[in-house]
């Protein structure tokens, strides 16, 4: 990796873009819904978060050519309004009964759980079109078009992220192995991730080996995003990460309490490793990304 990358100054240029297309994307979604939905969004969709999700799409895209402009961050948004949902249905009291997100109350404290419900919903095809006209914007051909959106939407579902939350409901007060903790995780976490990358890299027109490397990539700094949580939640005070409850509270099973802290982390940094190897094998000259996958492992929050 390039010693010199200055990942903190890519993310603090990267924000207000991102930050910016969000903007535009509840905007465009507030002129659909009522209003009480739209605020519901507004709260769940622009709280601070890392936005690594929408970052490692348009980094993707331009690693493969796309073009920088507005339209790649529009792009972007649409996993980071996927994301949102997924957050704000989490924190709702029939699952995790969360009262702090990202250091604020939770989406269904402020706008109440029939809202949060139903905006959380609205974002599930919001995104979906978000995606479409994005890619259209971008001048895709409409097969590309269509590969785009069904990238984010598997992702997305029960074979994804969907499908992952529902393992991980079941899985509470239950012992996971480690083949059920790895597959609850690769659906719930390392999914989206790697369609964050499958999405621009599609719209930019990569070709398959090179799609099958930024998956390969994707899932494995899923599994180390994961793991990097579990450890930050058996090491760090609500407050100082933002969030409540904690996965021990809500008694679920975590790598910390299958490995131990140490061993977690040699099997975070194993991953960062899996995900390095295949971007070397992509063809896809990009810091960025190898940056990022260290970050997962290296973060603090």
């Amino acid at each position: 990796m390039s010693a010199d990358f200055d990942l903190n100054g890519y993310l603090a240029g990267e924000a207000p873009r991102v930050h910016a297309a969000l903007e535009r994307a509840t905007a465009w979604i507030g002129r659909k819904v009522a209003p009480d939905i739209a605020a519901a969004v507004r709260h769940g969709v622009l709280s601070e978060g890392k936005r690594l999700r929408p970052v490692l799409c348009v980094t993707a895209f331009r690693a493969c050519g796309g073009s920088d402009g507005d339209a790649a961050y529009d792009l972007a948004a649409s996993l980071e309004l996927i994301h949102a949902y997924s957050l704000m249905h989490d924190d709702l009291p029939c699952m995790d009964d969360a009262e702090l997100r990202r250091g604020r109350p939770t989406t269904h404290k402020v706008h109440g759980e029939d809202v949060t419900l139903r905006a959380g919903a609205a974002l599930i095809p919001a995104a979906a079109l978000q995606a479409w006209r994005a890619a259209e914007a971008l001048g895709c051909p409409p097969g590309t078009v269509r590969a785009v959106v069904a990238r984010l939407m598997e992702a997305a579902g029960a074979g994804g992220m969907v499908g992952g939350q529902w393992v991980d409901l079941e899985g509470e007060g239950r012992t996971l192995g480690a083949e059920a903790l790895d597959g609850l995780h690769r659906r719930k976490t390392g999914a989206l991730l790697a369609a964050s990358l499958l999405v621009g890299a599609t719209a930019a027109g990569a070709p398959a080996p090179t799609l099958a490397a930024l998956e390969r990539y994707g899932r494995a700094i899923g599994l180390a995003f994961q793991i990097a949580d579990d450890i930050l939640d058996a090491t760090q005070s609500a407050d100082a990460l933002g969030k409540n409850p904690s996965d021990a509270a809500l008694q679920k099973s975590t790598y910390v309490a299958l490995y131990g802290l140490e061993d977690a982390e040699r099997r975070a940094r194993a991953q960062v490793d899996v995900a390095l190897e295949a971007l070397e094998g992509s063809g896809v000259r990009a810091p960025a990304l190898e940056a990022l996958a260290l970050y997962v492992v290296e973060r603090r929050r």
